[in-house]
């Protein structure tokens, strides 16, 4: 999936790999975690498998940096990819983890419910950067079309963690009344 997400990315304009990670940490990070060595790692495999190409330009006082762009057999990729069905997936760990949280005491799950929610509420928070990231990028890339999709992944993300703030209410409001 990160493959496809570069793929995406690199449609829209050239970069380099700094400008994929700030891209992507201002898009798709609400959705999709990546870090800077598996960013670099897929580049190297995309551009091997022929869907990117690199090409290195010299800077003034600055080291070169290598742009890459997206191949035909790149976007061959990406469209194949985007018109495949996409099944969600059923693993969510913390709901694993959830299931069995009977073998803990009552103030620790308590606990853990509230940590689960402030760290929830600190990335429903983070929403107001996606939505000035979704402004800027909208603005570079002069496509209020595209612009749209990146709205509809911010407003799923936005919608499931104010979700996952309010189960951890219910959670924490069973536990007490448990307790007592």
């Amino acid at each position: 999936m990160l493959k496809h997400g570069i793929l995406g990315l690199l449609n829209y304009n050239d970069m380099n790999g700094y400008e994929i990670l700030e891209t992507f940490r201002h898009s798709l990070n609400h959705f999709w975690n990546a870090q800077k060595s598996q960013v670099y790692r897929e580049l190297t495999a995309l551009e091997n498998s022929g869907y990117i190409q690199g090409s290195w330009v010299e800077q003034d006082g600055k080291p070169d940096k290598k742009m890459y762009s997206i191949t035909d057999e790149g976007r061959v990729e990406l469209a194949q990819w985007l018109s495949k069905d996409e099944k969600e997936s059923v693993r969510t760990p913390l709901l694993m983890k959830v299931f069995f949280l009977g073998e803990k005491s009552i103030d620790e799950n308590i606990a853990f419910f509230m940590k689960l929610k402030a760290a929830n509420e600190i990335r429903y928070q983070a929403f107001v950067e996606a939505d000035q990231s979704q402004d800027y990028y909208s603005d570079e890339l002069q496509d209020l079309y595209r612009s749209m999709f990146w709205g509809f992944t911010i407003s799923y993300g936005r919608k499931r963690v104010k979700m996952t703030i309010e189960w951890c209410d219910e959670c924490i409001a069973a536990l007490k009344e448990q307790k007592k």
